[in-house]
């Protein structure tokens, strides 16, 4: 199977699913074969076809909207592994293990860093691991994740975006919740156009 990313160190598949134009990853050590799973969004059986091979250890939700749990019960049950989630935020199924911004989650001998990010929703969370960025909702190919006109969540999530995503390094490659990979170096230049916009 041809993997969306695939290194020594690291494999990424990217899985769109769901009429929302979903994407769901599988972040996996090649060594080990273990695995995150980012985001039961839909189609359960179709995640697990195209997560065949890896030994998924974790599910971890990027944010709670609907669009990004409706295959969580199901893949929680299947898969009998632990989800990770911010607090903040309600899921259909327990939460298992709370995030924290700074968190480590390791699979096989690779981890992501957890960068907490609000805005689009209050328990917004990005995933970093060297080189790769997996954004979520919080930022796409062209601005942040929608705040619908409020103006105290822009300010946050913008925040994070300044803060926490545009000090890593500029060939980091984005993975977004929905549509395109883009880069850090492609999207930091336009951070005031999205300020002055307000959206």
């Amino acid at each position: 199977m041809a993997h969306h990313y695939e290194g020594d160190d690291l494999i990424i598949r990217k899985i769109q699913v769901g009429n929302m134009e979903n994407n769901v990853y599988v972040l996996e050590c090649p060594e080990t074969h273990q695995a995150l799973l980012v985001d039961g969004s839909f189609e359960a059986g179709t995640i697990l076809d195209r997560a065949e091979g890896a030994s998924i250890v974790g599910i971890v939700q990027t944010h709670g909207h609907m669009d990004h749990v409706q295959a969580l019960p199901e893949l929680k049950e299947k898969l009998g592994v632990p989800v990770y989630a911010h607090p903040a935020e309600d899921y259909p199924v327990a939460i298992d293990r709370p995030l924290a911004d700074g968190d480590q989650l390791s699979f096989g001998n690779r981890s992501v860093r957890v960068l907490f990010t609000p805005g689009h929703t209050p328990g917004g969370v990005c995933l970093y691991t060297e080189g790769h960025l997996i954004s979520g909702d919080t930022l796409f190919p062209g601005g942040p994740g929608n705040t619908w006109g409020d103006a105290a969540a822009f300010r946050q999530i913008i925040a994070g975006i300044e803060n926490k995503l545009f000090v890593l390094p500029d060939e980091t490659v984005v993975y977004p919740g929905h549509g395109n990979d883009t880069s850090i170096g492609a999207e930091k230049p336009q951070l005031q156009e999205w300020k002055d916009r307000g959206w």
